[in-house]
C-alpha cells in the first residue's frame, strides 16, 4: 500500500491507497515541536484504528508546508515502515508546468492539487482550497499552473475577531437560518460564513474572466464542505483531492525519473 501525507499548517491528513483505490484516510492536529519517535507513534496509533497495519505500507509520499515537520516524518516513515518517502518538491515530476514566478514559491499541496484536479476534471479549472488559508489556483486549459490568490481562511478570521475584539466570541462554523443575523452569534455565523461564499464566488467570476467562462471549480480542504453547501459556484467538491494528487505524482516518479 501506498500512504500519502499531506502536512498541512494546521491539520496533517493522510491516505493509504490499495491501488489506485483510496482505503482509509486519517486527519490529526500539527503539532510543529514533534519529534521524530512521537511522530511514529501518532503514525501507528492512527493506522491501528482502522485496521491498517503499518507492515502494510511498501511507499510513502509527503507534500510538507512545514518545513520543521517534513525531516521528521522522513525519519518516522523509515522507523516506522522501513521506506524512505518521496517528498514532493523542486525537481519532482508532477505532470504539471509551473508558470507562477518564480516557481520554487509555489507550495508543493497546490501544485499537488492542480496535477490531480486537472486529471480529474480537465481544464480550464478553479481550485479553491479551504484550509488554514482560503486558496485559489488557477489552471489553464493545458493544465498549466498559472498562478492565484491566498485569503485568511475562516478559521483564521473566526481566531482574529476573537481576539481583537472585547465584546465577541468563539461560535460554532456553522450558517445561520439567515443572512441577517437577529443576535451576535447569528450576526458573526453570517459574516463568517456566508461573507466567505460571497468572496469565494467572487473570486471565481474574476478568475473565470481570466480563464475562460467554462473554467470549472473545484473544492478541497475541511471546510469545502460547509461553503459549498451553500452556493451553486462548484462543479465538484473533493476532500481527498491532495491525496489523489499525491498519488498520481508518486506513480509519475517510483521510477526513479524526476523532472521539473
Amino acid at each position: 500500500m501506498l500512504l500519502a501525507i499531506d502536512v498541512g499548517n494546521t491539520n496533517i491528513t493522510m491516505g493509504a491507497f490499495d491501488g489506485d483505490a483510496l482505503a482509509a484516510t486519517w486527519r490529526m492536529s500539527t503539532e510543529s515541536r514533534w519529534q521524530p519517535d512521537e511522530c511514529s507513534v501518532a503514525l501507528q496509533s492512527m493506522m491501528t484504528m482502522k485496521r491498517v497495519s503499518p507492515s502494510d505500507i511498501d511507499a510513502v509520499v509527503i507534500c510538507s508546508v512545514v518545513p520543521p515537520l517534513t525531516p521528521v516524518f522522513e525519519e518516522a516513515c523509515v522507523d516506522t515502515f522501513g521506506v524512505t518517502p518521496l517528498v514532493v518538491g523542486a525537481g519532482t515530476r508532477t505532470g504539471v508546468r509551473i508558470l507562477y514566478e518564480p516557481p520554487r514559491d509555489v507550495g508543493a499541496d497546490r501544485v499537488v492539487d492542480a496535477a490531480a484536479a486537472f486529471r480529474l476534471y480537465g481544464g480550464p479549472l478553479v481550485v479553491v482550497d479551504f484550509g488554514t488559508a482560503t486558496v485559489f489556483d488557477a489552471v489553464t486549459k493545458e493544465g498549466d499552473y498559472l498562478g492565484g490568490a491566498l485569503f485568511p481562511g475562516i478559521q483564521i478570521a473566526s481566531e482574529a475577531l476573537v481576539q481583537r475584539t472585547s465584546q465577541l466570541r468563539r461560535v460554532e462554523l456553522t450558517a445561520p437560518k439567515s443572512a441577517i443575523g437577529r443576535n451576535t452569534v447569528a450576526a458573526l455565523q453570517s459574516g463568517l460564513v456566508f461573507g466567505h461564499v460571497a468572496l469565494v464566488e467572487g473570486m471565481i467570476a474574476r478568475f473565470r474572466a481570466e480563464l475562460g467562462d467554462d473554467a470549472r471549480a473545484v473544492a478541497t480542504g475541511g471546510l469545502a464542505d460547509l461553503v459549498a453547501s451553500h452556493t451553486p459556484v462548484f462543479h465538484a467538491v473533493n476532500p481527498d483531492l491532495t491525496l489523489i494528487g499525491l498519488r498520481l505524482v508518486y506513480d509519475m516518479n517510483k521510477n526513479g525519473g524526476a523532472a521539473s
